[in-house]
């Protein structure tokens, strides 16, 4: 797969689709020639032709009919207007299609195009500067009503070389993809005010607002890094820097005193509901 002359086409170029097709480039998954990318404006398109190096297109269904694998990037509002379509399932039978939107589910995928394979994707906004989190879906047997929507492990590993291009990928079952939306897709911006939250009290303190934000943003770079790379509980990690009658201690009961952990599990619970709303 992904050996023709155009071979992934992502409909929809946005932001995402923008910065996955510059991962491609960057890391010679794809040449050039591989990929064709549709706007919905004819001069977004030949912006985007001019500035990724690829073919740039306002149709749609040409764009998906020259192509063996399509990643969509519309917003979920557009997914039936573009492929609830008779000619856009013929288009798109025997093919993959890989959606990114939060809230369309496969069985809604599924129901549009009945022979297409299918994968959901949810990627995030670091993907901007290739530090993503993207989880991957599929349909079990027991949800196909056509045995056609089923992806394979050939092509979860297709998506998963997609996705590495712009950071890192995993897969979960299609019932958690809500979840994974909430904690995945919006957890950046949970994220930032955090973040901004811990600058505005050092700077409280007297820092200045760019050493504060500076100091901020690597403390969660680093402290990410070590929860990923040495694999210990965020808990354990906490302990390590938590000494007796000391700041830190003090610091983190006024956090508790805040319900800092119910205030910030329930922001991902009512983030999660409402993506189960968007498709």
């Amino acid at each position: 797969m992904l050996d023709s002359a155009r071979s992934l086409c992502v409909l929809g170029c946005g932001t995402m689709g923008r910065a996955i097709v510059g991962g491609l480039l960057r890391g010679a998954w794809l040449g050039p020639g591989q990929l064709i990318v549709t706007a919905r404006r004819r001069e977004v398109a030949a912006a985007l032709g001019e500035t990724l190096g690829v073919e740039a297109s306002v149709d749609n269904l040409s764009a998906c009919e020259g192509a063996e694998v399509v990643l969509v990037c519309l917003k979920p509002q557009r997914f039936a207007e573009v492929l609830d379509d008779p000619q856009m399932r013929a288009a798109l039978s025997g093919k993959l299609l890989i959606s990114i939107a939060a809230g369309v589910t496969l069985e809604t995928l599924a129901g549009w195009l009945p022979d297409t394979a299918l994968i959901r994707a949810m990627p995030n906004t670091p993907s901007l500067i290739g530090e993503g989190m993207t989880v991957l879906s599929r349909m079990a047997p027991e949800q196909a009503a056509n045995p056609a929507n089923l992806a394979d492990d050939t092509h979860i590993a297709l998506a998963t070389q997609i996705f590495n291009s712009v950071g890192a990928t995993l897969e979960v079952e299609s019932k958690l993809m809500d979840a994974v939306t909430s904690l995945n897709g919006s957890g950046p911006a949970f994220v930032y005010v955090m973040l901004e939250a811990m600058a505005d009290g050092a700077v409280m303190m007297g820092l200045s607002r760019e050493v504060a934000l500076t100091l901020a943003a690597q403390v969660f770079r680093g402290a990410a890094a070590m929860v990923l790379d040495t694999k210990q509980h965020p808990a354990a990690l906490r302990d390590q820097v938590t000494t007796p009658a000391g700041c830190t201690i003090a610091g983190l009961l006024t956090m508790e005193d805040g319900r800092i952990r119910s205030v910030l599990a329930r922001t991902v619970q009512e983030a999660a509901k409402v993506a189960g709303q968007l498709g």
